[in-house]
């Protein structure tokens, strides 16, 4: 039985990741991205100590703002600040924070459903 979710045509599906990189709908993305359902930006991100509410204004700013905005925070989950998913969730989207591969795996899934998502991925080696 095959389980892979049904993606509509156009749509950004995150097919892989590991090597400090990303294939998103076929296309290999170096480096931290955000992805949200209609495109996939180069996001100039280095670690999770750097990330302030202003670094994840291109999800915030964005004319459709996500419900949900995904934080793949590398190997391992790392956690914000709180007042940095305050400043967020104030502009919209609750900030959900995990590793990247669980985040990858969720955005596929809730991308799926048809939800407003977003993800925010720092890359894993």
């Amino acid at each position: 039985m095959d389980v892979t979710p049904l993606i509509p045509e156009g749509l950004q599906l995150i097919e892989a990741y590991g090597d400090g990189a990303f294939r998103i709908t076929g296309v290999r993305y170096q480096g931290a991205v955000f992805v949200f359902p209609d495109e996939t930006q180069i996001w100039q991100q280095a670690s999770v100590e750097d990330l302030t509410a202003a670094t994840l204004a291109p999800v915030t700013d964005r004319q459709t703002v996500p419900e949900i905005l995904l934080l793949g925070t590398g190997a391992r989950t790392e956690f914000i600040l709180p007042s940095i998913r305050a400043e967020v969730r104030e502009k919209g989207p609750v900030v959900d924070i995990m590793d990247t591969g669980a985040a990858c795996r969720t955005y596929n899934v809730l991308l799926a459903e048809g939800r407003r998502v977003a993800a925010a991925l720092l890359p894993v080696d």
